[in-house]
């Protein structure tokens, strides 16, 4: 019994060794029971609550009060401890992807009104269910901003603990070797002629060459290598909390706007210069707006007219001429993905077409409209539509009247009976301007806000020829035509080229792009390095020789700890030869 006992004593200090040596390999939190503590025991003469962490009530208001503190306790560390675990972390990370998919598949009011006016037109219920669930503004809707805030309260308190835990383990020395190294899952074993001391110092140099961290012990040397692995496991999960923060600072302080300008004209960085614009909640569109504008000299684009890239584009480039609030003038080239920086913006290049100047002149004989109309590409050709809109128009009698224009511009004109007028190519080899005319009430005096690219023709009256035909007519460079029944003609003066610009501030891009390829880096170092210990005893035995016993152990199973510690025991066969033993006697790993 007694031989029992002292063999029970035994096992349970090896299995303390055991556990100590493996202690800290990792600063993931351990598992806690997350049920309630319902079998406390009661206090004499309390109430046990099952579910309950207030364990037992006593009687009274104190014993109520002290239970409901206790109870409020209990489940804000519960609470506390679910957020903050790995597992629900991953949930909220889910979430927030599964969340950004509305945002990409609906029109979001901060970046396209009108579209969103539009689809609830079109889809009248299903418009009044997307405004009550917020899918028209996903990125600044409540449950968005929930999940968000919850993921970065999840990785904060996840982060903060471990890295303190962290800090202690490389303050700290690896732990003392075990009594029992050959329970290690990696062991090996060997007698030598050289003292103990001349071991260990051996040892101890050959594991400093390996960037290992050593202790020396009694009679042992304990160290430690792979402290990046969980270096690289913060860094990435720190690396997440700054892109979630680059991403909320560029959603709360973005602007962002787009503009068409002709060849000739410029742009002023204010709002009311802008065709399109939408900024962050917190950007202040009255102070916040880099001060510059620029002037569009010239705008050059060289298609290819062979091979099998025909049409391709091989020259895309407009250059500039930006000016600053102190006067300076700068030329510059804006091709795409190449944007001209300006303060905290940047001005990239989106898109090009053709702009016919026009001319329009009354029933009186004087100019009613005069200058180049952007018409709008359809195809990779170029074929392009548009319209001219007259207000300031005088019809043959005097009466104040107005005009509408609408039709193609086809940079190399065809006509067939499938497509109608086209393009074949986007150069301007015959530049047609093909139009349909009207007259009577553009609607513009109404206060509706109208597309300028479209021609509203619910109050116009078509123009006919002689034969009752709808009066359509095609022009080229230099040509004019006069309109029925004396209205006056248009002409068609040439083209000029235009671009079309983003102007966009951004900020938190710097901290989202370090923040990835951090978390590129620290996932790499979580993946590839282990974390592992190498003890390495040497005693003397009944005979006078040295024992020397390596043994290693790592985080996870993986066949590179005994392959190591291999190396590890030839490296330091010179300074402690193998003596030869009997066969029963031999090495073991």
């Amino acid at each position: 019994m007694a031989s029992d006992n002292v063999n029970d004593g035994r096992d349970a200090r090896d299995a303390g060794d055991e556990a100590a040596a493996g202690a800290g390999l990792s600063t993931a939190p351990a598992q806690e029971d997350e049920t309630p503590a319902a079998a406390d025991a009661p206090r004499e003469g309390g109430t046990v609550h099952p579910g309950s962490f207030g364990g037992a009530r006593r009687p009274g208001a104190a014993g109520a009060a002290g239970w409901l503190a206790r109870e409020v306790t209990g489940w804000t560390r519960w609470a506390w401890r679910q957020l903050t675990s790995m597992r629900v972390a991953l949930i909220l990370l889910f979430l927030l992807a599964l969340g950004a998919i509305p945002g990409s598949l609906i029109p979001q009011s901060d970046a396209n009104a009108l579209l969103v006016e539009e689809f609830k037109a079109d889809n009248d219920l299903l418009g009044r269910v997307y405004e009550r669930l917020q899918l028209f503004d996903v990125y600044s809707s409540v449950w968005f901003s929930a999940i968000y805030i919850l993921l970065f309260v999840s990785l904060i308190g996840c982060i903060v603990p471990r890295t303190w835990q962290f800090t202690g383990q490389l303050r700290g020395r690896p732990p003392r070797a075990p009594r029992r190294l050959d329970r290690m899952p990696a062991y090996t074993t060997w007698r030598t002629g050289a003292d103990p001391e001349q071991v260990l110092g051996a040892a101890q140099r050959v594991l400093k060459r390996r960037w290992f961290r050593t202790a020396p012990g009694e009679g042992s040397v304990a160290a430690e290598k792979g402290y990046l692995r969980e270096a690289g496991n913060l860094l990435f999960h720190l690396s997440l909390i700054v892109m979630l923060v680059a991403f909320g600072t560029s959603q709360l302080f973005y602007s962002e706007g787009g503009k068409l300008v002709v060849e000739g004209d410029g742009f002023s960085n204010t709002l009311p210069q802008y065709d399109d614009f939408s900024s962050g909640t917190l950007f202040d569109v009255d102070h916040d707006l880099d001060p510059f504008g620029f002037t569009l000299n010239e705008f050059t684009a060289e298609f290819s007219r062979e091979g099998p890239d025909l049409g391709t584009p091989t020259v895309f480039r407009a250059d500039i001429t930006y000016w600053t609030p102190d006067g300076t003038e700068t030329d510059a080239t804006v091709q795409p993905n190449q944007p001209v920086v300006i303060g905290d913006s940047k001005i990239y290049l989106l898109g090009h077409g053709f702009a016919p100047v026009i001319t329009v002149t009354d029933g009186q004989g004087r100019t009613a409209y005069s200058g180049p109309v952007p018409f709008l590409p359809q195809d990779t050709a170029l074929t392009s539509t548009g319209v001219v809109k007259v207000t300031d128009y005088l019809d043959e009698n005097g009466e104040p009247e107005q005009l509408g224009f609408q039709g193609f511009f086809n940079p190399s004109y065809a006509i067939d009976e499938v497509r109608g007028p086209h393009s074949t190519f986007p150069d301007p080899d015959l530049p047609v301007l093909t139009l349909t005319a009207y007259h009577g009430d553009l609607g513009l005096d109404s206060g509706i806000p109208q597309n300028v690219y479209q021609l509203n023709t619910r109050k116009l009256e078509q123009f006919t020829d002689e034969d009752g035909e709808p009066f359509r007519f095609d022009l080229l460079p230099g040509e004019s035509i006069d309109l029925p029944d004396g209205k006056g003609t248009i002409s068609y003066e040439g083209y000029e080229r235009w671009a079309t610009f983003k102007v966009s501030t951004k900020t938190g891009n710097g901290w989202a792009l370090t923040g990835a390829l951090a978390a590129v880096a620290g996932l790499a170092g979580s993946l590839l390095l282990q974390r592992r210990r190498v003890w390495v005893r040497a005693t003397t035995d009944e005979a006078g020789r040295t024992v020397v016993e390596l043994a290693s152990l790592g985080r996870t199973e993986s066949a590179r700890i005994p392959e190591e510690l291999a190396d590890l025991a030839a490296a330091l066969q010179p300074d402690a030869p193998m003596i030869p033993e009997s066969s029963d006697q031999g090495a073991r790993a």
